[in-house]
């Protein structure tokens, strides 16, 4: 379901640390960058007997080990050994909640998928509920398999804060400002819980599934509502300050109709472009987004209209952020951009008039390479970092 997926190596402050060689060993044999002690040596740069003792260490405490299945040795000589993350080192708990539903996974340290389902929920029905939910399914979904939880990741459709695991005011979200989701979840299964936004996680999903040439990159999700996620050139989120950076939902459009946003202010893009601001203009009422993406799939000529209206106000958005990030590509997600390319049409046609040539030369503006299951990569790499993190990966070793 999901590509092999980059993990960043820790900081190569105290290479030589003990924690830090482990972690960044580790994280290279899950990403795919290494399979053998002589791909590490490369890779790191360090003395062969450094890697061998480290890797020793790794396979002493089950973290890793040999590879039974090996491909088929290529050219002569003795081939080296392979090495793998070792599937009783533990597991990754994700989930990637919307505003109707949820997707939930569990996905072992060498990034390899163990079990997968998607849930019905309303995120507008409040946290107990919800979590009820994920929690039992979650529960469900690893009980036959083994090691521990290392870490969870969780998204949600509105603004949070990282440090402390809550959400922040989230308009769609009524009932969760403050809940405590990442304390909740800790208790619930006994490992660190990450709280994230959503577009943040399909942002990184997006970037770590492709070339590393293609940060910085922005995501923005048109769907119930707009977000946007910020990739650094070094591929890590850029949460701002406060971890609002990239919720640009709530930017004011030049040109777009004074409709009240959920957040209380008026014109918000949020509240003029997206999917559901789409349904509640549909002639026939009342309609839903799956209702414009049918009518879109199908070409009614209300429906294109009012998607090539969106992609205007959004473009205009999208032109202006391009000039103040600089890019390298801009990905566009949600269910619209699946049901039709009118939407990715629009918006590619204003940033590319409205923008400047430097800021356009070499930008890419395409619709996600990975589409529902964006959220669960971004949540996989947060996790099996954290997991195999210079913090974690000794108490990780059994």
């Amino acid at each position: 379901m999901l590509p092999l997926l980059r993990l960043n190596p820790p900081t190569d402050a105290a290479r030589n640390g003990s924690a830090v060689l482990l972690s960044t060993l580790a994280r290279l044999l899950a990403s795919g960058a290494a399979a053998s002690k002589a791909d590490l040596v490369i890779a790191t740069g360090l003395a062969r007997t450094t890697v061998s003792n480290a890797v020793d260490q790794l396979l002493a405490g089950h973290l890793l080990e040999l590879d039974a299945n090996p491909p088929p040795p290529v050219g002569r000589g003795r081939p080296a050994e392979r090495l793998r993350l070792s599937p009783g080192g533990g597991h990754v708990l994700v989930a990637d909640l919307g505003a109707h539903g949820a997707h939930l996974a569990v996905v072992d340290l060498g990034q390899r998928l163990l079990a997968h389902t998607h849930v019905d929920c309303e995120i507008a029905d409040g946290p107990d509920p919800v979590l009820d939910v994920v929690e039992a399914s979650l529960r469900k979904l690893r009980a036959r398999l083994p090691g521990p939880a290392r870490a969870m990741v969780i998204g949600v459709p509105g603004p949070v804060d990282t440090r402390q695991g809550m959400p922040v005011r989230p308009p769609i979200m009524p009932g969760w400002h403050a809940y405590p989701v990442s304390g909740r979840l800790r208790r619930e299964f006994e490992c660190p819980v990450m709280l994230e936004n959503d577009v943040n996680l399909r942002a990184l999903g997006e970037a770590r599934s492709l070339p590393a040439d293609q940060a910085p990159l922005l995501f923005v999700k048109v769907g119930t509502g707009i977000g946007g996620g910020l990739i650094t050139r070094a591929g890590e989120l850029h949460h701002g300050a406060d971890g609002s950076a990239g919720d640009i939902g709530h930017i004011r459009v030049r040109g777009g109709p004074d409709i009240r946003c959920v957040c209380g202010n008026v014109g918000c893009i949020e509240a003029v472009a997206s999917a559901s601001a789409i349904a509640g203009r549909l002639p026939a009422q009342p309609a839903t987004i799956a209702d414009v993406r049918a009518l879109a799939a199908h070409g009614d000529p209300v429906a294109v209209r009012l998607v090539r209206e969106a992609a205007e106000l959004i473009g205009e958005v999208v032109a202006t952020l391009v000039h103040f990030y600089n890019p390298a590509r801009v990905t566009i997600g949600g269910s619209l951009t699946a049901a039709s390319d009118e939407l990715l049409a629009g918006i590619r046609a204003v940033v590319y008039e409205r923008a400047l040539p430097l800021a356009t030369r070499n930008l890419v503006l395409t619709t996600s390479t990975l589409g529902e299951y964006a959220g669960l990569a971004g949540a996989t790499v947060l996790g099996i970092e954290r997991a195999l993190s210079p913090s974690r990966i000794k108490r990780t070793l059994t």
